[in-house]
């Protein structure tokens, strides 16, 4: 079973801290979920953890199996095992969701390996069947003219093909109404597993009545304050994060 050790992370936007000494452990098969108010530091936490450049990590470790991938290229921590499902995932016109993941496979691949087309298909559809996908869906542009759920359910298609160790989900809930929230859930439930580790970054409990987290964390002023389980979550939903505050800056 791997793990994804976050040791004392610092993070800045410029010369702005944003994560100021935050330490999580996520192993496979577990699912986390942080929670926080806006410009806590939770989605600058995902980027920079998958080596978005505009995030500079200016001391502490991320480390996969004892081994930092600080100094790895984004698509080498791909490769490592991190998947990131943004916020707002881009439109790529022009190509369709079959060729897009194709190419993401073969980029996956040792220098002069082929992926066999046939089985790459027998295995886009059966992530497909999985996540009761329509296999027409395939034949779209990546997210051009996608609504906000069709969007999401791609990335879990993605996610579901590339297989990665540990998924970092940016507010995989924004934007969503009630049946897309369900659906996207249902997806991601159906991924669950000994060998996947997740971490949900939401602002709300909705996402975590179809999503169950072993844990939740709340994120405040760039630190992890608060760890429980979704109990945690509920008691956030009812009385908000005016009492995580008062807690965190009494300690400060």
């Amino acid at each position: 079973m791997s793990s994804l050790v976050i040791q004392d992370l610092h993070i800045s936007i410029g010369d702005k801290p944003i994560v100021k000494g935050l330490t999580l452990t996520i192993n496979q098969g577990e699912v986390h979920a942080i929670m926080g108010p806006n410009g806590t530091g939770k989605s600058t936490l995902a980027k920079a953890i998958a080596g978005h450049p505009d995030y500079t990590i200016t001391s502490g470790d991320v480390v996969i199996d004892g081994k930092s991938i600080l100094e790895l290229e984004p698509d080498e921590r791909a490769r490592a095992g991190i998947f990131l499902a943004f916020q707002y995932p881009s439109e790529i016109p022009g190509v369709t969701i079959a060729n897009f993941l194709r190419a993401a496979l073969q980029a996956r691949l040792s220098e002069g390996e082929e992926l066999d087309a046939t089985a790459y298909y027998k295995r886009l559809y059966s992530k497909m069947d999985l996540l009761k996908i329509d296999r027409k869906f395939t034949s779209r542009a990546v997210n051009d003219g996608f609504s906000g759920g069709e969007k999401k359910r791609c990335e879990i298609l993605q996610m579901a093909m590339i297989e990665p160790a540990f998924a970092l989900m940016d507010e995989t809930d924004s934007g969503l109404d009630i049946d897309a929230l369900r659906i996207v859930a249902d997806g991601v439930n159906a991924l669950r597993g000994e060998k996947l580790g997740i971490l949900l970054i939401t602002h709300y409990q909705r996402l975590l009545n179809h999503i169950i987290p072993d844990f939740v964390h709340v994120m405040y002023d760039g630190r992890i304050v608060k760890s429980g389980d979704k109990d945690l979550a509920l008691h956030l939903e009812e009385h908000g994060y005016d009492w995580v505050k008062k807690e965190a800056e009494a300690t400060a």
